[in-house]
């Protein structure tokens, strides 16, 4: 049974005000200083698939080992080891003495170089992967999974798939989309016509890139999705399997895994998340899961969570918490 956390109440700090600000906060924000490490180093994760596709990571030493868990993290949509949000609590943790990977989805930032296919909400194989080619000094410690977004779905689906199995002792979650035709839906309305706007164009960039292998038939699809649910519909899911977008959706939505649950997760979400609706974790927590914490916070906007008072973002301090518990 997952010990119930004493989570501190999140405050916005000024001038991150309301859902919008805080998203654009998460996005826009100066890049941190460099990351405070002994040592960084690339590690490669060649998939087994016969595809060739080599996923990358980079993997940061604290100056002083604390000893305690080692965290992979996983990036969202479009995002990779670089994102601000990966490069803030990489440097949090780091500082506190935790060995940190940043790991690069398949074709995501650096990776897109070396894999020819990309990433999807529910690729756990590329995961299992990952896990089991990490070295010897960092496979023999306590690991725990941080998902940001889409990393997060995928994490809770592989968290649920495993259940005791897991090779995570923990795992949490940040702004993860548990339940994807509904978040796609949202996600599509008028009042998100700018962030869908954005979006769609950084995911057709980043699939059309020049070491995609795609056939004419795909860089069509792609070059013509007008929406999210256009490239999942036709690239997406025809890629890699599904009879659709709804089929794609149904089978890697984290909603339905999160029963399989049995080791400690923390979920959090923002009640003023203007991507992903608060309400889909009413639902993750009606399943009574006690080895899952769902934390919905009053604000905090899309993987924003910019603290009064603090220049740590909240839900880095709420996985401290999590980690204290970790042995």
């Amino acid at each position: 049974m997952f010990k119930p956390l004493d989570l501190p109440a999140f405050r916005p700090r000024f001038p991150w005000w309301g859902g919008d600000l805080q998203t654009l906060a998460s996005r826009l924000a100066p890049l941190p200083d460099d990351i405070p490490s002994a040592a960084s180093e690339r590690l490669r994760f060649a998939m087994d698939d016969g595809s060739g596709d080599v996923l990358l990571g980079m993997l940061d030493w604290p100056v002083v080992d604390g000893g305690g868990p080692a965290l992979i993290l996983i990036h969202g949509l479009t995002g990779s080891q670089d994102s601000l949000y990966m490069r803030r609590t990489a440097r949090h943790f780091v500082a506190r003495g935790h060995p940190v990977l940043r790991l690069n989805l398949r074709a995501a930032g650096p990776s897109r170089a070396t894999c020819g296919d990309i990433y999807y909400s529910g690729r756990t194989g590329d995961f299992r992967r990952v896990l089991a080619a990490l070295p010897g000094d960092l496979a023999d410690r306590a690991l725990v999974g941080i998902g940001y977004s889409l990393g997060g779905n995928m994490l809770l689906k592989y968290m649920g798939e495993e259940g005791e199995r897991a090779w995570l002792a923990a795992a949490a979650t940040v702004c993860a989309p548990i339940d994807l035709s509904v978040t796609c839906a949202h996600m599509m309305k008028p009042r998100n016509r700018l962030y869908h706007k954005h979006i769609i164009a950084e995911m057709k960039r980043e699939a059309l890139a020049p070491e995609a292998r795609l056939t004419a038939a795909e860089r069509a699809a792609i070059a013509g999705s007008r929406t999210v649910w256009d490239y999942d519909d036709r690239f997406i899911a025809p890629r890699h399997g599904f009879a659709g977008a709804e089929d794609y959706y149904d089978k890697n939505m984290a909603l339905r895994f999160l029963p399989g649950i049995r080791k400690p997760t923390l979920t959090i979400a923002a009640s003023d998340d203007p991507w992903i609706p608060a309400a889909l974790y009413e639902r993750a927590r009606a399943l009574g899961n006690d080895a899952l914490c769902v934390k919905v916070t009053r604000g905090g906007g899309h993987v924003g969570f910019r603290s009064a008072g603090d220049d740590v973002a909240w839900h880095d301090r709420a996985i401290e918490r999590l980690l204290a518990g970790v042995r």
